[in-house]
């Protein structure tokens, strides 16, 4: 019984063992082995942060082929690489990503509602967007804080999350969960490449700024000390901090908050301030690009639009190459701007920096005589940006204009730039009211001329900045106004000796918002004049775009290239435009965010895509951001910028006229600075309180 028993069993067994022998052969799980060597080399946190259950299941998604090598959040490029020979990929390393936050509204942006719900972000954001008064300022509930599960996010005492960038492993959790879109996680590429959106917390300075810049936020790096940091976020926009610092209009003071309290943010003394430490430092600040694509890009002109195409190209990882006609680089920041307003040493300094990054140049090509589309295309060159500006005068249509001794205000300060003899004579009038007439006078001066300017309307109808049109009088210009020229009179020599001119007088309005002026029958007058430079208005030169008489391009009414207004592509899909050759003569900072959008947009087409902007781009001023009336703002003296050379002194040297504030000026400056956004900006007095005094309560 015993030994039948044990049989039995035995029996069973070895069934059971030849069952599970055939079972495991016919339902055998193969596991890839490269999943478990993938887990041992991740950092074994276990954290999520990359979106998978933990750090196995990122493995298998590495296997899969669901996830990259750059799974991993908190291992960096370490563990990235380890990854990668694993599976056999070519690594390379990763932009640096980080949590952004672009909000300066929080527990300053005013209620709309109380609200007593759950106090969650997402929560709030469902009952009528929020109950703050800025569509997309900070809610202050911190959900962000919660969602960050590396304690990267802190709410700060201003009322909206605070970003450790040593921390933030940019996993992306904190953007998720944001429904005011305040967090966005990028790098360099993301950040350089991205235009303003109606969403995004624009303050009216940084809405009016042709660059782009962010304002606000390079002001608030200067208050603490931050030089570097604020040339930074400078360099997101423009290349050329230290020209533009002393050459921009500063068209964004105009919509300036605190202007509506006493005066303006000194916003281009500031920029200029942080440019000028660097240089004087000296050692330049390193600018990241990224990895070579080997992708060619001929850029034709050198001058603001050129340089700054080719700097984002450059740092976008492809090879600009500059085709530049004149023997340097600069364009009207070199020949158009006299070297009292920009030196050339500085101006040399800053296009070396760009050139450092790795930008090719070649000198004297001409458009359309050296080269010309079809041979960049022959060359290899897979896109084009057109920038030659508008370096073609308009001329006054009177009789005598070809005498000697009458030119354009552009040729002299294109002579003067080259060191050639511009045969000035004793007498000069300049004919013109904008910038390049004030400048051709106050070189002019400089030479040694008596000067008198003539301008068809008023002072006040100038279009060249106050600055200059106030300096230009204090170094002796005389103002001849409301007087337009009707003809040249010259010698037996050809040369001429007066301009005869009409009086004017103002009517209505025209379509530039300026009153017309209106001839003065019988007023004709005449002034004695060796010398004429006019300097009435410029145009590109477009007859370079023609092979063999066709123009596959297009041109305006206004003789510009036509493009795309918003990605700035022409008729031909790989040729780009952009600066005074689009817009007509315009602002050198314009030309500059017109370079940058050019290289976004090539960026696209180099990557495949379609040239494109988001719906919510900003292209006009927000309506309900521009409100005049800024109360509990105390009154702050604005600073001034300093003189390195008096008027009486002026008048005989080239040397720079303006220096760069103080260290303390500039914080002082920065203190004046309302840290506005949409809607929203610090108030530095309780209610009903008034200022008795230029020094306020420092501004948090």
């Amino acid at each position: 019984m015993i030994t039948a028993s044990v049989l039995i069993l035995l029996g069973i067994g070895f069934t059971s063992a030849v069952i599970l022998a055939v079972a495991s052969k016919l339902l055998y799980v193969y596991e890839d082995p490269r999943i478990a060597r993938v887990e041992s080399v991740l950092a074994g946190a276990n954290c999520g942060g990359c979106g998978y259950p933990g750090c196995a299941g990122a493995a298998q998604g590495v296997v899969e082929g669901r996830a990259g090598a750059t799974v991993c959040v908190i291992g960096g490029d370490a563990v990235a690489e380890k990854v990668a020979a694993i599976m056999g990929l070519e690594f390379s390393s990763m932009e640096k990503q980080i949590a952004f936050v672009d909000c300066t509204g929080g527990v300053r942006a005013e209620e709309v509602y109380r609200y007593a719900g759950v106090k969650d972000c997402r929560a709030q954001h469902m009952l009528y967007s929020g109950s703050k008064m800025c569509p997309e300022g900070c809610l202050g509930f911190g959900t962000c804080v919660t969602a960050c599960q590396f304690g990267a996010i802190e709410m700060g005492p201003n009322g909206y999350p605070v970003v450790d960038p040593n921390l933030c492993t940019a996993c992306g959790g904190c953007e998720q969960v944001c429904p005011r879109g305040v967090i966005t996680v990028w790098g360099m590429t993301a950040r350089i490449t991205h235009l303003n959106l109606e969403t995004d917390c624009l303050a009216p300075c940084r809405q009016r700024c042709p660059g782009q810049i962010n304002i606000p936020r390079y002001i608030e790096q200067v208050s603490r000390g931050d030089y570097a940091g604020a040339l930074e976020t400078i360099r997101e926009r423009i290349p050329m901090p230290l020209s533009i610092g002393r050459v921009c209009p500063h068209p964004c003071e105009g919509v300036c908050r605190r202007g509506h309290v006493d005066e303006p943010v000194g916003i281009n003394m500031i920029k200029r301030f942080a440019a000028d430490w660097e240089m004087n430092s000296g050692t330049r600040l390193p600018i990241s690009c990224a990895p070579d694509t080997g992708r060619k890009v001929a850029v034709v002109g050198g001058g603001p639009a050129g340089l700054s195409c080719a700097f984002f190209l450059r740092r976008l990882g492809h090879s600009p190459t500059i085709f530049e006609s004149m023997p340097k680089l600069g364009g009207q920041l070199r020949y158009g701007i006299p070297e009292y307003r920009l030196p050339k040493a500085v101006l040399d300094w800053e296009i070396e920096g760009i050139l450092d990054l790795g930008v090719d140049v070649r000198f004297g090509q001409f458009f359309g005589k050296d080269f010309t589309l079809s041979t960049l295309r022959e060359e290899g060159f897979e896109a084009v940006f057109l920038g030659i500006g508008a370096w073609m005068n308009l001329n006054l249509r009177i009789d005598n204009e070809d005498a000697e001794g009458v030119s354009t205000g552009t040729e002299f300060l294109t002579k003067v730039g080259l060191g050639v003899d511009t045969d000035t004579g004793g007498k000069v009038v300049v004919v013109g009211g904008g910038n390049t007439a004030i400048d051709a006078a106050r070189t002019s001066v400089r030479l040694g001329a008596d000067v008198t300017l003539m301008y068809r309307r008023t002072r006040d109808e100038m279009p060249a900045n106050i600055e200059e049109i106030v300096g230009a009088e204090e170094e002796g210009v005389k103002y001849l106004f409301l007087a337009a020229p009707t003809r040249i009179i010259k010698d037996d020599d050809g040369r001429v000796t007066h301009i005869e001119y009409i009086k004017m007088e103002l009517g209505e309005p025209d379509q530039s918002g300026r009153r017309r002026p209106i001839p003065i029958d019988g007023s004709e007058t005449l002034i004695e004049a060796d010398t004429v430079y006019t300097a009435i208005g410029q145009k590109p030169e477009l007859s370079c775009l023609y092979e063999d008489g066709i123009c596959q391009l297009e041109e305006t009414r206004w003789r510009t290239l036509a493009a795309d207004p918003d990605t700035l592509q022409t008729a031909l899909p790989h040729v780009f435009t952009g600066g005074d050759m689009h817009t007509g003569p315009a602002l050198v900072i314009t030309a500059l965010g017109e370079g940058r959008k050019a290289a976004r947009s090539i960026h696209q087409y180099l990557n495949g895509e379609s040239p494109h902007v988001t719906e919510r781009t900003q292209r006009d001023m927000i309506p309900y951001t521009m409100f005049t009336d800024v109360p509990n703002v105390g009154y702050r003296e604005r600073s001034e910028m300093p003189h390195l050379i008096e008027c009486d002194e002026r008048s005989c040297t080239f040397g720079e006229i303006e220096g760069a504030l103080s260290e303390e000026q500039a914080k002082h400056e920065t203190c004046r600075c309302l840290r506005c956004g949409l809607t929203c900006y610090n108030r530095d007095l309780i209610d009903g309180q008034e200022c008795t005094s230029g020094d306020c309560v420092k501004n948090q």
